[in-house]
């Protein structure tokens, strides 16, 4: 009896050593599912798109390209951004952003010199009065102009209230 119960040992420590390495491969294919969101300051949300290489690995709004004609107080041209819990969310047409979805607006003059960046990022129970955006306006040179509940993003914003407060495309089948 010893004798079996030493061998079942044996295939139960071999059988558990082989799927060791598939969990671990697992666990390394996702990191992006394990990162860190950034919290809700101006310097923590840029960190972020900067380590996310944004502009070369987040897909263009859907039904959007580069450099699509704007209007005020964004610019006259326009480049936006989603990650992907936002691009989720128009896709499937959910009727909200989740929490962790980003946009992020790059925003041109006439002649395709960036002039801001606009980042509206979800962030659960941050600002229950206008969906819980994180709104941010960053300069082409750096300087952020505005970040958190910005007044003049919501007052604007809030138009679009039954859109999750997005004038681009609509959430809603």
């Amino acid at each position: 009896m010893r004798r079996f119960t030493g061998i079942t040992l044996a295939v139960v420590v071999l059988a558990v050593g082989a799927c060791a390495p598939a969990e671990q491969e697992q666990a390394e294919d996702t990191p992006s599912m394990q990162a860190t969101m950034p919290d809700t300051t101006a310097a923590s949300l840029w960190a972020h798109l900067t380590d996310a290489s944004y502009t070369a690995d987040w897909p263009l709004w859907p039904g959007k390209g580069e450099l699509y004609p704007g209007t005020e107080p964004h610019g006259m041209l326009l480049t936006t951004y989603v990650n992907g819990p936002a691009l989720d969310a128009l896709t499937n047409k959910t009727g909200t952003m989740p929490a962790g979805a980003i946009v992020v607006k790059e925003n041109y003059m006439p002649d395709s010199m960036l002039a801001a960046v606009t980042i509206m990022y979800k962030v659960d129970g941050y600002n229950p009065d206008f969906g819980n955006w994180f709104f941010v306006k960053r300069l082409a040179d750096g300087t952020v102009e505005a970040q958190g509940r910005v007044g003049g993003c919501q007052g604007c914003h809030a138009q679009q209230a039954d859109n999750d407060y997005l004038f681009t495309g609509s959430l809603s089948r």
